[in-house]
């Protein structure tokens, strides 16, 4: 059991040996190149998600609205139709209402 971890934890860090040791100090910095003209690189992915949620837009709806007066009264007529769905032709009550000047 010992002898295991022992051999893991060497060939973590063996492993992690040869990686800094391939990156040299010229290649961590591209923009140090004698002779290479690199161009910046742009924002990143995450850098440019915005992190704040915008508001919803909110939109008025102004409707031509004609007092009816105090006496109004409402007047309403109801009748049945035919509704042609998936499962077949049902019957459903419409009505359709409004203001009356009394």
């Amino acid at each position: 059991m010992r002898i295991t971890k022992a051999a893991i934890w060497t060939a973590g860090a063996l492993a992690l040996a040869i990686g800094l040791a391939g990156l040299a100090p010229a290649e961590a910095s591209p923009m140090k190149r004698e002779g290479a003209v690199v161009a910046q690189q742009g924002p990143t992915d995450l850098s440019a998600q915005s992190r704040r949620r915008r508001s919803p837009t909110r939109l008025r709806v102004y409707r031509e609205y004609d007092y009816p007066g105090p006496n109004a009264t409402r007047q309403c007529v109801a009748h049945y139709e035919q509704e042609y769905r998936q499962a077949g032709t049902v019957i459903v009550p419409r009505m359709r209402c409004w203001w009356q000047r009394g």
